[in-house]
């Protein structure tokens, strides 16, 4: 037997189911996840760090950065995504600049933060690992930091030149702490491995499995990643145009992090480019446009399917929404900076962290607190000999 409600009833009966679905997340009730199956554990609707423990079979990824180069905003700092997971690894992904903002944001135990993935040498992908070399070590973080990455064109292109490089500029200041601070945590490791083979493995360590795959972007160099754990499965494409690599390497993925640019008339809108040409360049032949982002996610089916890189001026969301889905109809995520997610095998929960303006750095372990030092850097005779007789130190205490 069919029933046939007025228009009027059926939209008093939907405003009502509507009305209590926001009553409900608003006190927490309901965790906001691509499934209805997740009640092993009640969660708020906003994420406070340092609250909760993950469990030992759950993911948690955090978007550190979402935005471009340009502009860096208190609301969006160039590329950069954490990884944490139930087995206590911490991975970054990229570290754009500013990124290290929302991270100390977070207070995270920066002893457990020692492996950063490069995908590509563009400044607002790793602008900020000068920041982080030191302000991880300053905030608790004593062994050395492994940087991975991909091989460029020529040698000199490549992440370890890029890395050695950087710590050449950091000379001075990784010397003047050098003993003030665990020797070992001024160290940087890079880890660079050829950018073409599909599928290789690039890290595997305590049942972690990371893979990298070539992108397309720019020049030769740019590579993607897919991490897998505990049978559940990160995907991080960097920069990329879509390419058939990334279709092949990435399909069936519980989390897939794709950049997707704004369309070519919004890029010009923004940038107040007079060439339709130059915008179209760079939003679908060296970038990834709103329907190209659908097409990709409609290939590879993950579980949930992240867009980033890109600015989130309400018309530019609004016209790479509309793009993705004429050609994308799953579960979508448009990325905000601090945004988080828990990936389990049965639920992926998001929500948006919840960080203070001003913080203090996180406690140190005791294993930083004991870890070997040198002893204090030392200044010249010269130097030594502009000393004040005005003003007298106190005496340094024995510990």
């Amino acid at each position: 037997m069919n029933f046939t409600f007025p228009r009027r009833v059926t939209f008093m009966v939907g405003g009502l189911v509507i009305a209590l679905v926001f009553a409900m997340l608003a006190l927490g009730s309901v965790p906001r996840t691509t499934s209805a199956q997740d009640s092993s554990r009640d969660r708020l609707p906003s994420y406070f760090p340092n609250t909760e423990q993950l469990r030992p079979d759950e993911m948690r990824i955090t978007a550190l950065g979402t935005g471009l180069p340009t502009p860096i905003t208190r609301a969006q700092k160039s590329t950069a995504w954490m990884v944490e997971l139930g087995n206590g690894d911490v991975f970054l992904f990229d570290l754009g600049t500013g990124s290290m903002e929302n991270l100390f944001g977070l207070r995270p135990d920066f002893s457990k933060i020692d492996k950063v993935f490069l995908s590509h040498l563009h400044s607002d992908h790793f602008g900020d690992l000068d920041a982080f070399i030191v302000g991880s070590w300053l905030s608790g973080r004593y062994t050395p930091l492994h940087v991975y990455g991909g091989s460029g064109e020529t040698p000199e292109l490549g992440t370890k030149a890029a890395v050695e490089s950087l710590v050449k500029a950091l000379a001075w200041d990784i010397k003047s702490r050098t003993g003030l601070m665990p020797d070992a945590g001024g160290k940087v490791i890079a880890h660079e491995f050829d950018y073409k083979p599909e599928n290789q493995v690039v890290y595997e360590d305590n049942d972690v499995r990371i893979t990298s795959w070539p992108a397309i972007h720019s020049l030769d160099g740019s590579v993607s990643y897919r991490l897998e754990w505990n049978g559940l499965s990160f995907v991080f494409g960097g920069d990329t145009r879509p390419n058939q690599w990334f279709i092949d390497n990435a399909k069936d993925a519980d989390f897939a992090i794709h950049e997707c640019f704004p369309t070519p008339e919004g890029l010009a809108k923004f940038n107040d480019w007079d060439s339709m040409k130059d915008a179209t360049f760079v939003s679908s032949y060296i970038h990834t446009p709103p329907e190209g982002f659908g097409k990709v996610m409609s290939a590879i089916q993950p579980r949930m399917a992240v867009a980033f890189h890109t600015v989130l001026l309400p018309d530019i969301r609004q016209g790479m929404l509309e793009g993705i889905r004429k050609t994308y109809d799953g579960p979508l995520t448009i990325a905000n900076d601090l945004m988080v997610w828990n990936v389990t095998k049965d639920a992926i929960t998001m929500r948006e962290a919840v960080v203070p303006d001003r913080v203090t750095p996180p406690a140190t372990t005791e294993g930083y607190q004991k870890a070997p030092r040198t002893g204090i850097a030392k200044m010249s005779d010269y130097i030594m000999g502009g000393v004040w007789e005005g003003f007298t130190p106190p005496p340094l205490p024995e510990k």
